[in-house]
């Protein structure tokens, strides 16, 4: 579980637990998270919770949303970031106690390493195993992802962590979460959703069998589960 951390100029003033799929921010006061400053737009962002990870996405504001001092539109937040709007810093923390595992995101014109797990992937901070979702039991079989195309065609990667989120950021970007009943795939960001078999995911998420295709952003993955 994640919260918020909201200061002005080194002083607490609230903290905020993330519980709900939309936590909106701004100056209005049917926020969820109200800011009463001019600096603050009416509604100026909005934290989304997609599986295990928390994206924020700047609403427009007048002043925008930076984190770590970068402008941003729409990012996925990682433990200690900080977001600053106007003269506040929020500052993310995911709970002592949490397993701070990686999620994959692919991203264009990367080559693996040695050793490196895939082509194409590389690591960002996700959330990880106590967010709330159960893992597979022992006896589960353990699922992976193949790349069939482009550069980093024939490589797999394991999908052993709770959340594994892959994609272009800005582009298309999807997370595969691992449920007590197996693996489910949702649309996190991207014009066009990815589509699954030929056939675009429809509703929140879907349910995924082994040998379904999955293409994203131009690349196509063969979801594996022996």
């Amino acid at each position: 579980m994640g919260k918020l951390v909201v200061s002005l100029d080194g002083v607490v003033i609230k903290e905020v637990q993330i519980i709900k799929d939309k936590t909106t921010l701004g100056r209005r006061p049917y926020n969820d998270i109200v800011i009463d400053n001019l600096a603050v737009s009416g509604e100026h962002a909005v934290l989304q919770m997609v599986g295990a990870d928390v994206f924020i996405e700047d609403l427009n504001s007048t002043n925008g949303t930076y984190i770590n001092g970068k402008a941003v539109k729409k990012q996925l937040l990682a433990h200690n970031d900080t977001v600053e709007i106007g003269k506040y810093k929020i500052k993310y923390l995911v709970e002592e106690g949490g397993d701070y595992e990686k999620t994959m995101i692919m991203r264009p014109g990367t080559q693996p390493a040695a050793g490196a797990p895939a082509a194409g992937f590389s690591h960002t901070s996700g959330l990880g195993a106590n967010s709330g979702f159960g893992t597979l039991g022992a006896n589960s079989n353990p699922a992976s992802i193949k790349v069939l195309n482009g550069a980093a065609a024939g490589r797999e990667v394991a999908l052993t962590k709770v959340v594994t989120t892959v994609g272009k950021p800005g582009v298309q970007v999807a997370s595969i979460t691992k449920r007590p009943g197996g693996y489910v795939i949702a649309h996190v960001e991207g014009a066009h959703r990815p589509a699954i078999n030929g056939a675009p995911l429809t509703g929140d998420s879907v349910h995924l069998k082994n040998g379904d295709v999955i293409e994203l952003a131009g690349t196509q993955m063969q979801f594996v589960q022996s």
